[in-house]
């Protein structure tokens, strides 16, 4: 046998194992002890007497590195269970007719001339879960705080509505409106968890799948950013994310996860409802999910309960001396426990017990029925009670409990286990008798035969119902509630505006650094300055916001352990642990999950803030568009900055940093306020609106978009008599031309507004072309009123017929009208059709690229030059202008050749 000197060098636990030994000879005496206890006794009783090794050694605190993954039982043992404070009968009893009514609310909406689909098979495995979290666990809000946050599993809101149902919260009416909401208004039930259909009920969307669980981290964080600003106390909130094994797949699922570990979220649970099916198949038919999703987690720093078997299965493990029943626990594939789902207990006994004598013995006493119900542990109450206590009670860590369950439980044999049960929408007669007979519900044959298949409510005075009421009531209201206490807010006065407004003067500043001024202004108001959140994903410095770091400082609930480098700094980095600033690192999905849980804090903890999220626009709507929906959904406000905005104006950083899209990716989204400023005054006023839209005494639903850019320009004052109502809803005559006789009209959006000023000059100068420069503040705003007015119209024929603000605003302006931005085409397209007159649209179309922004622009044909162009090309298809001209023009100007082009100004990061 080799010493210890000999043998080869071995990574453990990320110490190398040449670390001196001080006494080989004590060494050798337990690893002969070792290799005694596997030739004696096996290699089973060793890793038994290992593992037991490693657990006393964790009791006195010996720092020994955490196992990857352990036995796929409870980790829980049946001894340390604590005691169930329910009524287990009783439970069982209301669970049943959740149950019931939930797969005959969905089987009902497949009635003749409906068939709007829906989900019968996820409730089916996680009711029990969620059973157990309604009587036991989660808080509401009637004690005036925000209670529990709750994320239901999309595909499981069916037995949400059954149990609100029950509770009187919704009616027949209701249920029967299951995916109708429009055409059974006012009763109509959204498919999923959506606040902005249902703002009273839903708190939380939770689909697309992979969104729940990276918003779950971060409101939980949240949370606890809130609690130590003072804002408002969260210290009992608890969050609960319910998830499923497939949806684990899905990027944003696990992505977040060690910020979580990192900032000892132990407000936060997630349930992992492992039925071990997604949509198609099993989630991993030749692996174990639950083993694969504890090394995950444990990895991640986080605290893992498995709740794998159920109390059945407890007399068994019992006998397992030799370890051979939890063997083959570990070594069977997820595939073959889908197979046991479905089949005899013969079977059952013949496969996964019958081919090892000491396997065999220990059922030898069971019947066939008894074996084929040996259970899963996320169907039993009191074990999944006692994996949600002990998660409520562990703290330092977030927990996850990975519990184990069947899909389309008690549906029967044509549903459970079944690869194709996610799609099945419809229980036959047989399927429901069966049902009815498993849940025990008195429910006749007759009901069942004779057309749709009843709800089931056991009365409003039943023991059943009076429990319900009474555990709600004992844990502070009623789940899932959505709830807006939050009062508006004392919005700043004007003067909070003019340091803005007053332009740049001689200095050449980006309207990003227009904005970060306006928000030291705000951030300095004693009432709304507190309630600014500033996120950005490790681009403060380039946005030119470092200049908060030692007034507002980064939030880390540790604080700052370390000398900063640049300490010494007017601008050092500075944390702390009531810092104002999230700093969620290089991940736009964390910042934006932040900026939905600030969005929305007016209504889950009544308390308003105002989130402030700055990005690269290209990594903004195109990275993380699913979670912009998920803001609107969940009715979040905000104020959104897409800095480093438009295809020409990010020198030298190339094709996918070269945003040329975003406004219209934004126009997509009906929660989306969005606009594209040209100057610091402008960006005044829609800051101002959106502050009063959001967070005044009218407040609204929406979050507000801006794309601002980091090329320095002089920023004019505001002008005399400034027309503050076209800033706001789109479009303004900001120059008006004052030479040359043939009238012409440019529309210009963000930093192409001094291009169109330039060219206003040259067709005076050069062409004898007077045209008026218009700063087309919001493309997007315009439509929408348009498309409103036209909606208008054609539902009211008989009354005076609307005309869209873009069309009377530009009605006594001579055309024709060339339209200009740092967009592609379709941006500014979007108004064409209510423009009165010839247009033109000029855009940057096409893959952004590296090079000088005067190349960049020329190649696109949107610089000065090219808009001169534009215009003369208008006005010679009128008829006003000699087609000669357009030659001449760009003969003149060069315009076939990029590097004729100006460059431009360099640099200009903020």
């Amino acid at each position: 046998m080799a010493s210890g000197s000999d043998r080869n060098p071995i990574i453990i636990g990320g110490l190398p194992s040449q670390v001196p030994d001080f006494d080989p000879e004590e060494t050798q005496e337990w690893l002969d002890s070792l290799d005694a206890a596997v030739d004696e006794r096996g290699r089973e009783r060793a890793r038994y007497l290992m593992l037991r090794l490693i657990e006393r050694a964790r009791e006195k605190r010996v720092a020994v590195p955490e196992m990857r993954s352990t036995d796929y039982v409870n980790t829980i043992p049946t001894r340390a269970e604590p005691f169930f404070p329910g009524n287990e009968e009783i439970e069982r009893k209301i669970l049943n007719a959740t149950r019931w009514n939930a797969a005959v609310m969905v089987s009902r909406a497949q009635r003749p001339g409906i068939g709007v689909g829906g989900h019968i098979a996820t409730f089916a495995s996680s009711a029990s879960l969620y059973d157990v979290g309604f009587n036991h666990f989660f808080r509401g809000k009637d004690e005036g705080d925000g209670g529990d946050q709750v994320f239901f599993q999309g595909h499981a809101s069916p037995g949400i509505y059954a149990r609100a149902f029950l509770l009187d919260r919704l009616s027949e009416d209701n249920l029967d409106a299951f995916r109708q909401e429009k055409s059974k208004a006012p009763h109509g039930l959204s498919s999923y968890p959506h606040p902005r259909l249902m703002p009273d009920f839903w708190e939380f969307p939770t689909v697309s799948m992979g969104l729940g669980p990276i918003g779950a981290i971060y409101q939980a964080r949240m949370n606890r950013y809130m609690h130590a600003r003072g804002i408002a106390d969260t210290s009992k909130s608890h969050v609960w994310a319910f998830l499923g094994d497939g949806e684990m797949d899905e990027p944003e699922s696990l992505g977040q996860l060690t910020i979580a570990a990192r900032e000892g979220l132990d407000n936060l649970t997630f349930v992992v409802n492992c039925n071990l099916q997604r949509l198609d198949g099993p989630v991993r038919g030749n692996g174990k999910v639950i083993q694969e999703l504890e090394s995950v987690f444990r990895g991640a720093g986080w605290n893992v309960i498995k709740l794998i078997w159920d109390r059945t299965w407890d007399p068994l493990l019992a006998q397992d001396r030799d370890g051979i029943l939890v063997n083959r626990m570990n070594t069977t594939p997820d595939g073959q426990f889908q197979t046991y789902a479905t089949e005899s207990g013969a079977y059952i006994r013949d496969h996964f017990f019958g081919d090892d004598q000491r396997l065999r013995a220990m059922v030898e006493g069971m019947t066939d029925d008894q074996i084929l119900h040996l259970g899963r542990g996320g169907h039993d109450h009191k074990k999944i009670y006692a994996a949600f206590k002990a998660a409520v009670e562990h703290t330092g860590q977030p927990t996850v409990i990975l519990a184990k369950t069947v899909k389309g439980w008690t549906l029967g044999p044509n549903f459970e286990g079944r690869n194709a049960t996610h799609q099945m929408k419809k229980l036959t007669v047989d399927d429901l008798k069966g049902f009815r007979d498993r849940l025990h519900l008195p429910i006749s044959d007759k009901e069942l035969e004779s057309g749709a298949p009843p709800y089931y409510h056991p009365g409003r005075n039943s023991e059943e119902i009076q429990y319900m009421h009474d555990r709600r009531l004992g844990l502070g209201g009623y789940v899932p509630t959505r709830v807006v206490r939050a009062k508006p807010l004392a919005l700043p006065e004007d003067k909070t505006y003019a340091s803005v407004k007053k332009g740049s003067g001689q200095q050449s500043i980006a309207t990003t650094m227009a904005f970060v001024r306006l928000l030291k202004d705000l951030m300095r108001d004693k009432e709304l300055g507190k309630r600014f959140v500033l996120i950005a994903p490790d681009e403060y410095r380039t946005f030119g916001m470092d200049s908060f770091f030692p007034s507002a400082k980064i939030y880390n609930p540790l604080g700052q352990q370390y000398e900063s480098v640049d300490r010494e700094l007017l601008l050092a980095y500075k944390e702390s642990p009531t810092g104002q600033m999230l700093h969620d690192g290089i991940s736009e999905a964390g910042c934006t999950a932040s900026l939905i849980a600030a969005g929305s804090a007016y209504a889950t903890h009544g308390e308003p803030l105002i989130p402030v999220y700055v990005f690269y626009s290209m990594f903004g709507f195109q990275r993380t568009g699913d979670q912009f929906w998920q803001m609107a959904d969940q009715l979040a406000r905000g104020f959104v900055l897409g800095a480093t905005a438009g295809r020409t104006t990010l020198t030298g950083e190339g094709l996918q940093h070269a945003d040329g899209h975003s406004q219209l990716l934004a126009s997509t989204n009906p929660g989306c306020v969005a606009y594209d400023p040209a100057f610091g005054f402008e960006i005044a006023h829609i800051v101002q609106d959106g502050l009063r839209r959001m967070y005044g005494p009218d407040s609204e639903n929406v979050f507000y978009y801006l794309t601002v850019y980091n090329e320095p320009i002089r920023h004019p004052a505001e002008p005399e008599n400034v027309d503050a109502e076209g800033i706001i809803k789109g479009i303004y005559r900001f120059s008006e031309g004052t030479s040359g006789s043939i009238p012409a009209q440019i529309m210009a959006s963000g930093v192409a507004v001094p291009w169109a000023v330039e060219a206003q000059k040259i067709l005076a100068e050069e062409w004898n072309v007077k045209a008026d420069v218009w700063s087309a503040t919001s493309w997007n705003e315009l439509r929408r009123e348009a498309v409103a007015c036209e909606e208008h119209n054609l539902l009211h024929p008989e009354e005076e017929q609307r005309v869209p603000y873009v069309t009377r605003k530009l009605a006594g302006a001579q055309g024709p009208f060339v339209a200009v931005s740092d967009w592609m085409r379709a941006v500014p397209d979007q108004i064409a059709r209510w423009v009165p007159g010839t247009y033109q649209s000029l855009g940057a179309d096409g893959f952004g690229f590296a090079d000088t922004r005067g190349a960049a622009r020329r190649f696109f044909h949107i610089d000065a030059q090219s808009i001169v162009l534009g215009v003369l090309t208008e006005l010679a298809r009128e008829g006003k202008v000699d087609r000669s001209v357009l030659k001449q023009a760009i003969d003149r100007y060069q315009l076939l050749d990029v590097s004729a082009a100006d460059p431009g100004a360099a640099g200009g990061d903020a």
